[in-house]
Formats: C-alpha cells, sequence, structure tokens
C-alpha cells in the first residue's frame, strides 16, 4: 500500500496539533482504484465479525477508503466533515461532524468508523464524538495504516475495536516535548486543508 503514496520526511504540525518527523502525501493514494481494492477487500473482511450496519469516514481520503469498504459489506455509507476553529493552539482543534441529513442514518446503528492512515487520530477522534452524540453504537475503528500507538490506546479507553491491515512506529510529540523544536528545525503545517 504505501508503494500508492509518497513520504517524506521532516518536521511537521498535523491536523491533531501534535508533531512528527514522517509525513505521507494520501492524495494519490485512490488514484487507481484498482490498485487500492484489495486492501479495502480486506479491511471489509476484518470488520464483518462486529456485524456494521454504517461504515463512517471522515473525508477526504478516509471517506473514500471507508466507502469501498461499505460496498463490500453490503452496508450503508455516511461520511463527516471537517470544521476547523482557526486555532492550532490546542491538541484536537478540528472537528468532524456528520451532515444533517445522514444524522437518522447511524442512530441506534453499529457504526464502523474508516479511515486510511491514522496517526494521532484527529479524524477519527472527532467522528466518534459526532457519532456518540448522534447515538450511534461505534462498534470498531478501521484503517489500512496504523502509525504510532495513538489509535489503540484512544480505542481502549472507548472500548472499541480496531483493526489495521499493517502498523508502522511513528515519533509523535506534543509541541512542548518536540525535540525537532528544540533543536530549532523549521516546523511545516501540514494536514490543514
Amino acid at each position: 500500500m504505501l508503494s500508492l503514496v509518497s513520504g517524506r520526511q521532516g518536521h511537521f504540525q498535523f491536523e491533531s496539533g501534535h508533531h512528527g518527523d514522517r509525513w505521507l502525501q494520501l492524495e494519490t493514494l485512490c488514484l487507481r482504484s484498482r490498485a487500492i481494492q484489495p486492501f479495502t477487500v480486506e479491511l471489509a473482511n476484518r470488520l464483518a465479525k462486529y456485524q456494521v450496519e454504517v461504515v463512517c469516514g471522515p473525508l477526504v481520503e478516509g471517506a473514500f477508503i471507508a466507502l469501498l469498504v461499505s460496498l463490500e459489506l453490503g452496508c450503508e455509507f455516511t461520511y463527516a466533515e471537517r470544521f476547523a476553529d482557526g486555532g492550532r493552539s490546542q491538541l484536537f482543534p478540528v472537528e468532524y461532524r456528520l451532515p444533517k441529513r445522514l444524522h437518522s442514518a447511524v442512530k441506534g446503528k453499529r457504526v464502523a468508523i474508516v479511515n486510511d492512515v491514522i496517526s494521532a487520530g484527529s479524524a477519527v477522534r472527532g467522528a466518534f464524538l459526532d457519532l456518540q452524540a448522534l447515538g450511534a453504537n461505534v462498534a470498531a475503528i478501521g484503517a489500512l495504516l496504523g502509525l504510532g500507538e495513538s489509535i489503540s490506546h484512544f480505542a481502549a479507553e472507548q472500548g472499541v475495536a480496531v483493526e489495521l491491515l499493517t502498523h508502522m512506529p511513528h515519533n509523535l510529540w506534543t509541541p512542548g516535548a518536540c525535540p525537532r523544536c528544540a533543536a530549532g528545525e523549521p516546523l511545516e503545517i501540514v494536514g490543514t486543508s
């Protein structure tokens, strides 16, 4: 799967507000949809045991993966839109919410949140909070790739299963604990559009 995207090393501030040293440019992940299909089929197979009725994906790239997974599962699909508060001084400053017309589609249903790649989990956390507020039962979180341990810790705290096709270590720091900041390396803000 990593052959479908390019990545860079450096000093990055992610949507979550965390800093890290690896950025994957996911815009090209679905460029060749047939190449990504075997991965979405495998993820759907892993999520099938949770008796999912709806798959929800955070916009943008995560929603494309979620849609493909929902097709394999034969269930409904929803998406969560990104809403930024304009400030990046706190951790997890971005919200993800389902459009109003989709609220009734998730109430009382077993939902899987599916994303492309999860590091700190800003998009998944945002979608999770909105789904809970709408009365959904989030049964599982799935992704093609997990970076680091943040999403596993979040899922354990929430009592939700996690299915990752693959996992890689990932350096993720709060701004105050970032060794790249301490070394005076320039910071590039990514994942904001």
